[in-house]
């Protein structure tokens, strides 16, 4: 079911590993996904897989509510986080998230990153922003569904064209595309964003 879906999430979470990019995504951190908007189905990395090991057929399938449709493995811990931006995200078909080296530290410092110039105004319209920190509840609640929230709030009247991805405040970042190669590559692109602003 959605073979050519979940050979496309595939290859977008081997170039998270493959990027060139020292610390894009570190041991089994960091994921992507995409979405059969016809279908109600989204299709992610499952939880645990180390990336060297990762292959189409490990890529589970869940519906919008997180039931898994086609699959052995777990899906994402981060499923919930991806979940809410598509139901609440229309123009979107996909999502990355990592824990890249420097866009994870403007994250966790719950600070946004500076425009300084043509290279990241080519991608983002002015400061990456970065969501509101989760009150205590939040975190001992459902996190990743939460966490998915804050990122909705806080890019509720931003065009997703000019703002492809944000910072989730004292964890890190994702991002989207109408697929999830677009994601991954925008992932990549935050990450060189935030390496020149912290240099």
């Amino acid at each position: 079911m959605l073979e050519e879906l979940k050979e496309e999430v595939c290859a977008a979470n081997l170039v998270l590993q493959q990027a060139g990019l020292v610390g894009l995504v570190v041991l089994t951190w960091g994921n992507a996904s995409g979405i059969d908007r016809d279908q109600g189905l989204v299709a992610i990395k499952p939880s645990g897989v180390p990336y060297e090991e990762l292959t189409a057929a490990q890529i589970v399938l869940v519906d919008l509510e997180g039931n898994i449709v086609e699959g052995e493995l777990q899906p994402s811990s981060d499923t919930p986080s991806h979940l809410v931006l598509y139901q609440e995200l229309q123009d979107i078909g996909g999502v990355a998230h990592t824990h890249s080296t420097y866009a994870a530290a403007w994250a966790q410092a719950c600070r946004s990153i500076p425009c300084y110039g043509t290279t990241h105004a080519d991608y983002f319209r002015g400061p990456v922003p970065v969501t509101r920190p989760l009150e205590p509840e939040m975190v001992q609640g459902s996190y990743e569904r939460e966490t998915g929230w804050a990122i909705v709030r806080a890019v509720a009247n931003k065009s997703r064209q000019e703002f492809p991805g944000i910072l989730v405040a004292q964890h890190g970042p994702f991002t989207w595309g109408e697929s999830a190669s677009e994601a991954v590559r925008n992932s990549i692109i935050l990450e060189q964003v935030a390496r020149m602003a912290a240099a």
